[in-house]
């Protein structure tokens, strides 16, 4: 697709980010596979639960613009996947508690780049008088936030000074 407006860009992006969105849900959850934490398998299952949920608005939103969901691969969110992997799933870890911290980090990174994804569609929605996308988006980036800040919540009360032990 040749991108000459604005709102050739904004569909982009919305595709990128579903794109995103789809990567991020297979690695969050085999991040809450490798968790030990119960809370924080429990916060990672809520992340899956609320990158789903993205997604059907995200898909919602771009089919009302007659475009395909699928239409892009988000080769930023396919590097913080593998990067998610290598050091929450993969890698030989003595203690479970170091572990619980790698894997928070690892999701936070994956969460900010849907931060910083949901505020731009939404920006681009507000300039384009998109007012019903742009709350919808605005939802989103929140819900995506409140995600991020369980995490830091759960790496600064359990899992950090826990780690800091090993």
């Amino acid at each position: 697709m040749t991108i000459s407006t604005l709102k050739d860009l904004y569909i982009d992006q919305l595709q990128d980010l579903y794109s995103a969105n789809r990567q991020a849900l297979k690695a969050t959850r085999e991040l809450k596979d490798a968790a030990s934490s119960a809370q924080l398998r429990t916060a990672l299952e809520a992340g899956a639960d609320g990158i789903e949920q993205g997604m059907d608005h995200l898909k919602t939103l771009i089919e009302n613009h007659n475009a395909n969901p699928r239409g892009e691969h988000c080769r930023g969110m396919e590097g913080l996947v593998a990067e998610a992997r290598a050091h929450g799933v993969e890698a030989d870890f003595s203690d479970e508690d170091v572990r619980d911290a790698s894997i928070i980090a690892q999701y936070q990174r994956m969460t900010h780049y849907g931060i910083s994804g949901y505020g731009t569609v939404a920006a681009f929605a507000r300039r384009l008088g998109l007012e019903n996308d742009a709350s919808v988006l605005a939802q989103c980036l929140e819900d995506t936030r409140g995600g991020d800040k369980k995490m830091t919540a759960i790496a600064s009360g359990e899992v950090n000074p826990a780690a800091a032990e090993a």
